[in-house]
């Protein structure tokens, strides 16, 4: 796997790290393609019950597209959004695993719609978002122009994305961007235990919980009842069920396995 992404697990949690501090962690080529490999595999790996997406550094969580990589290139866009924009945020929604986005700096552009797009996303105090597509003369990609008006409605969605003005973490927190605002230095350890409670969890409900959340955006009332119906048969067919209902019996804590 090419260092630009780093892949950690430790404790059934796998962290993949975007390694291009020295320009704030933006996307090239190589970044790209390296990102959607190790969500692929961390999604495969049975070992794996909860991804942290972060940026190397404490600068950048990631500032988007490496406009110096493409200066001077003729390239086609819609080409390179859908081979590299569009399968990591496909697989970001997709993957059945909680996704927690450790926000430790600017998230910008694409880096911001990694964000969105994760589960869960807990920012340091010094961290800020930047939608900065119409200051290039670009729109909304990575997610963004689906999870923006979702988050805050179709009017602010409207003012972040066009006037792409710098978005400080506790705005970020008003705008439901992120779940929580830590101080910097605080950071690792909230993640971590946000980390770890989310490993202890039922795999098999948590990964439906999220499939379901994900359809009920474009679901009637009567068909979500349906398919709560039905994975809630999944759900209780598991042996992590039985197991949840024996440790209640007996008075202590489940241990889940994930079948």
């Amino acid at each position: 796997m090419s260092d630009t992404v780093l892949y950690h697990v430790h404790n059934q949690v796998c962290t993949l790290t975007l390694n291009r501090p020295d320009v704030y962690n933006a996307f090239n080529d190589e970044m790209s393609y390296a990102f959607i490999d190790a969500l692929k595999k961390a999604a495969k790996d049975p070992e794996v019950r909860v991804i942290v997406v972060t940026g190397a550094g404490d600068k950048a969580f990631c500032s988007g597209q490496d406009l110096k990589a493409i200066s001077g290139q003729q390239r086609n866009l819609a080409d390179s959004v859908e081979k590299r924009y569009n399968p990591m945020t496909r697989l970001l929604y997709s993957i059945e695993k909680p996704i927690i986005a450790r926000v430790n700096g600017v998230a910008a552009g694409a880096g911001a719609g990694i964000v969105l797009a994760c589960d869960l996303a807990i920012a340091a105090d010094t961290a800020s978002f930047v939608f900065a597509f119409a200051n290039i003369g670009l729109v909304l990609d990575s997610g963004s122009s689906y999870a923006l008006p979702r988050l805050t409605g179709r009017r602010q969605a409207f003012r972040i994305a066009t006037q792409g003005n710098k978005i400080p973490a506790l705005d970020a927190l008003a705008l439901d961007f992120v779940n929580e605002v830590v101080p910097a230095a605080a950071l690792d350890t909230r993640v971590a235990e946000l980390a770890a409670e989310y490993a202890g969890k039922a795999p098999i409900a948590v990964g439906l919980i999220k499939r379901m959340l994900l359809r009920s955006e474009r679901s009637s009332l009567d068909e979500m009842l349906e398919m709560e119906k039905n994975c809630q048969q999944i759900a209780g067919s598991s042996e992590d069920y039985r197991e949840a209902v024996t440790a209640f019996n007996e008075k202590r804590k489940p241990v889940f396995r994930g079948k």
